[in-house]
């Protein structure tokens, strides 16, 4: 049975991957303002409505908030690269054998399977709305640029046909170098050697 193309936007399933890092503290924001002053209650209003504030303590410094990162951090050699894929079911209609393969594809063109938790080789069936969701991990031991293939393949009723389709997303990062050692070598007269 051959797998039918579609456009990224056609797909009855969607993928988000999301690279796991640790969070920080959101600092909310502190701005009184005296209600003679020019601005008037302006910036206290805005203070109360920001949910980063903590209640009746608009100038409290500490926030009571995580916020996740909003960019990607760099990676480097020997740490753990953990993220998390969500398969998501965005159509009306009950979605058939579906089955997530993550591979990370290193610059060297080699590809490594990445493990699934619990779930290698196993076919769900997603109803409308419904999610996959799962962590992966894995220790980076290569310096470069890596890339994340997710595939999914899963069985859609098109026209009234059951029709295998697959979706296939690429996500680029790069691995670098925790520490750079440069080493100098010195002899001295009295044939003693020194290591800058």
């Amino acid at each position: 049975m051959a797998t039918t193309e579609f456009k990224k936007s056609d797909h009855l399933l969607s993928l988000k991957v999301l690279k796991l890092t640790q969070p920080q503290l959101a600092p909310p924001t502190i701005l009184t303002c005296d209600s003679k002053d020019l601005p008037g209650k302006l910036f206290n209003t805005h203070v109360k409505e920001n949910i980063t504030t903590v209640m009746d303590n608009e100038t409290l410094g500490p926030s009571q908030f995580m916020l996740l990162p909003q960019s990607i951090r760099n990676i480097y050699l020997g740490e753990t690269f953990s993220c998390y894929i969500c398969v998501n079911n965005k159509s009306q209609q009950v979605i058939q054998n579906v089955t997530l393969k993550v591979e990370l594809q290193t610059n060297k063109l080699e590809r490594m399977p990445l493990c699934v938790p619990g779930k290698d080789v196993q076919t769900k069936t997603l109803e409308p709305k419904d999610t996959l969701d799962f962590v992966i991990q894995h220790e980076v031991k290569d310096i470069d640029t890596h890339r994340l293939i997710c595939e999914v393949n899963y069985i859609a009723i098109i026209n009234g046909v059951s029709t295998p389709l697959t979706l296939q997303e690429y996500f680029v990062f790069n691995v670098l170098k925790p520490l750079d050692l440069k080493t100098k070598f010195y002899t001295a007269e009295s044939d003693e050697v020194y290591i800058e």
